[in-house]
């Protein structure tokens, strides 16, 4: 794992977008992994505007997306597919075809859970994984007592996530207590993983998630274990990390980072 702290919300996003459009730029056929949520804002806005810019090709592009809320249409301005939709596949010149988001509205869940694990394995799986982290440390919505191993499944959210995330719906008692997420295993099977992370609020739960022990009570320390993550977070967010000095180091002189600096 490595950490990388940029001065503002931001920088940080901005840096997350170039990683991503380079990954189209290079392999035109790529897979990513998406996530949504307020932080992805900035991160689609971006890659946006680097789409018409510089016309970065996303038709063959395939993407499949960490979560969706159980109980919710495509057309439910709350759910993932709609946020998806208007953020950012409305935006570039993806094929709607190639994007794919668990059903919140399946007849069978389970049924509905191993066709999506199918699907990303018949596609040869996830070149690049997106990920951000709630105040409760999970990782798409792997709330704690997550298995390490576990794979696309519905899960029940927290009273903290559900705290979290409540105040986006226009009457917070209709936000859905139970989600379908990919599951752990299912993130580390990834090729390479970004983790972006930003705000005052979220200092603690990064520290623990990069800097204290492996636990299943904190779905986002299973990172750690991952071979290629790069953990992208602003200084906001760093506050509480007690290797800032280091990471700022590696930044400045690995020469992977050079473009960025």
């Amino acid at each position: 794992m490595e950490v990388i702290i940029r001065e503002t919300e931001q920088i940080a996003s901005d840096m997350v977008a170039e990683i991503l459009c380079e990954q189209v730029r290079k392999h035109h056929d790529t897979v990513l992994g998406l996530a949504t949520g307020r932080t992805m804002e900035r991160v689609y806005s971006r890659v946006a505007e680097i789409h018409k810019k510089e016309n970065v090709d996303f038709l063959h592009t395939k993407t499949f997306n960490l979560d969706e809320y159980v109980g919710l249409s495509p057309e439910n301005k709350n759910s993932y597919r709609y946020y998806m939709n208007e953020l950012l596949f409305d935006q570039i010149n993806i094929d709607l075809r190639n994007t794919y988001l668990p059903n919140g509205m399946a007849n069978d869940f389970e049924v509905e859970c191993k066709k999506y694990e199918e699907t990303i394995k018949n596609v040869g799986g996830i070149d690049l994984q997106l990920l951000g982290i709630g105040e409760s440390g999970h990782i798409g919505f792997n709330e704690p007592l997550s298995a390490f191993r576990s794979r696309t499944r519905v899960k029940p959210l927290t009273p903290t996530t559900v705290a979290q995330n409540s105040p986006l719906f226009d009457n917070p008692e209709d936000m859905p207590k139970r989600a379908i997420s990919m599951g752990i295993g299912t993130i580390l099977d990834a090729k390479r993983i970004v983790m972006l992370v930003t705000g005052e609020k979220k200092a603690d739960v990064l520290a623990k998630a990069v800097e204290g022990p492996v636990t299943a009570m904190i779905s986002a320390t299973a990172l750690q274990l991952h071979a290629k993550c790069v953990v992208i977070v602003d200084e906001a967010a760093a506050t509480k990390l007690q290797g800032k000095d280091y990471y700022h180091w590696i930044f400045q002189n690995e020469p992977e980072w050079e473009s960025f600096r």
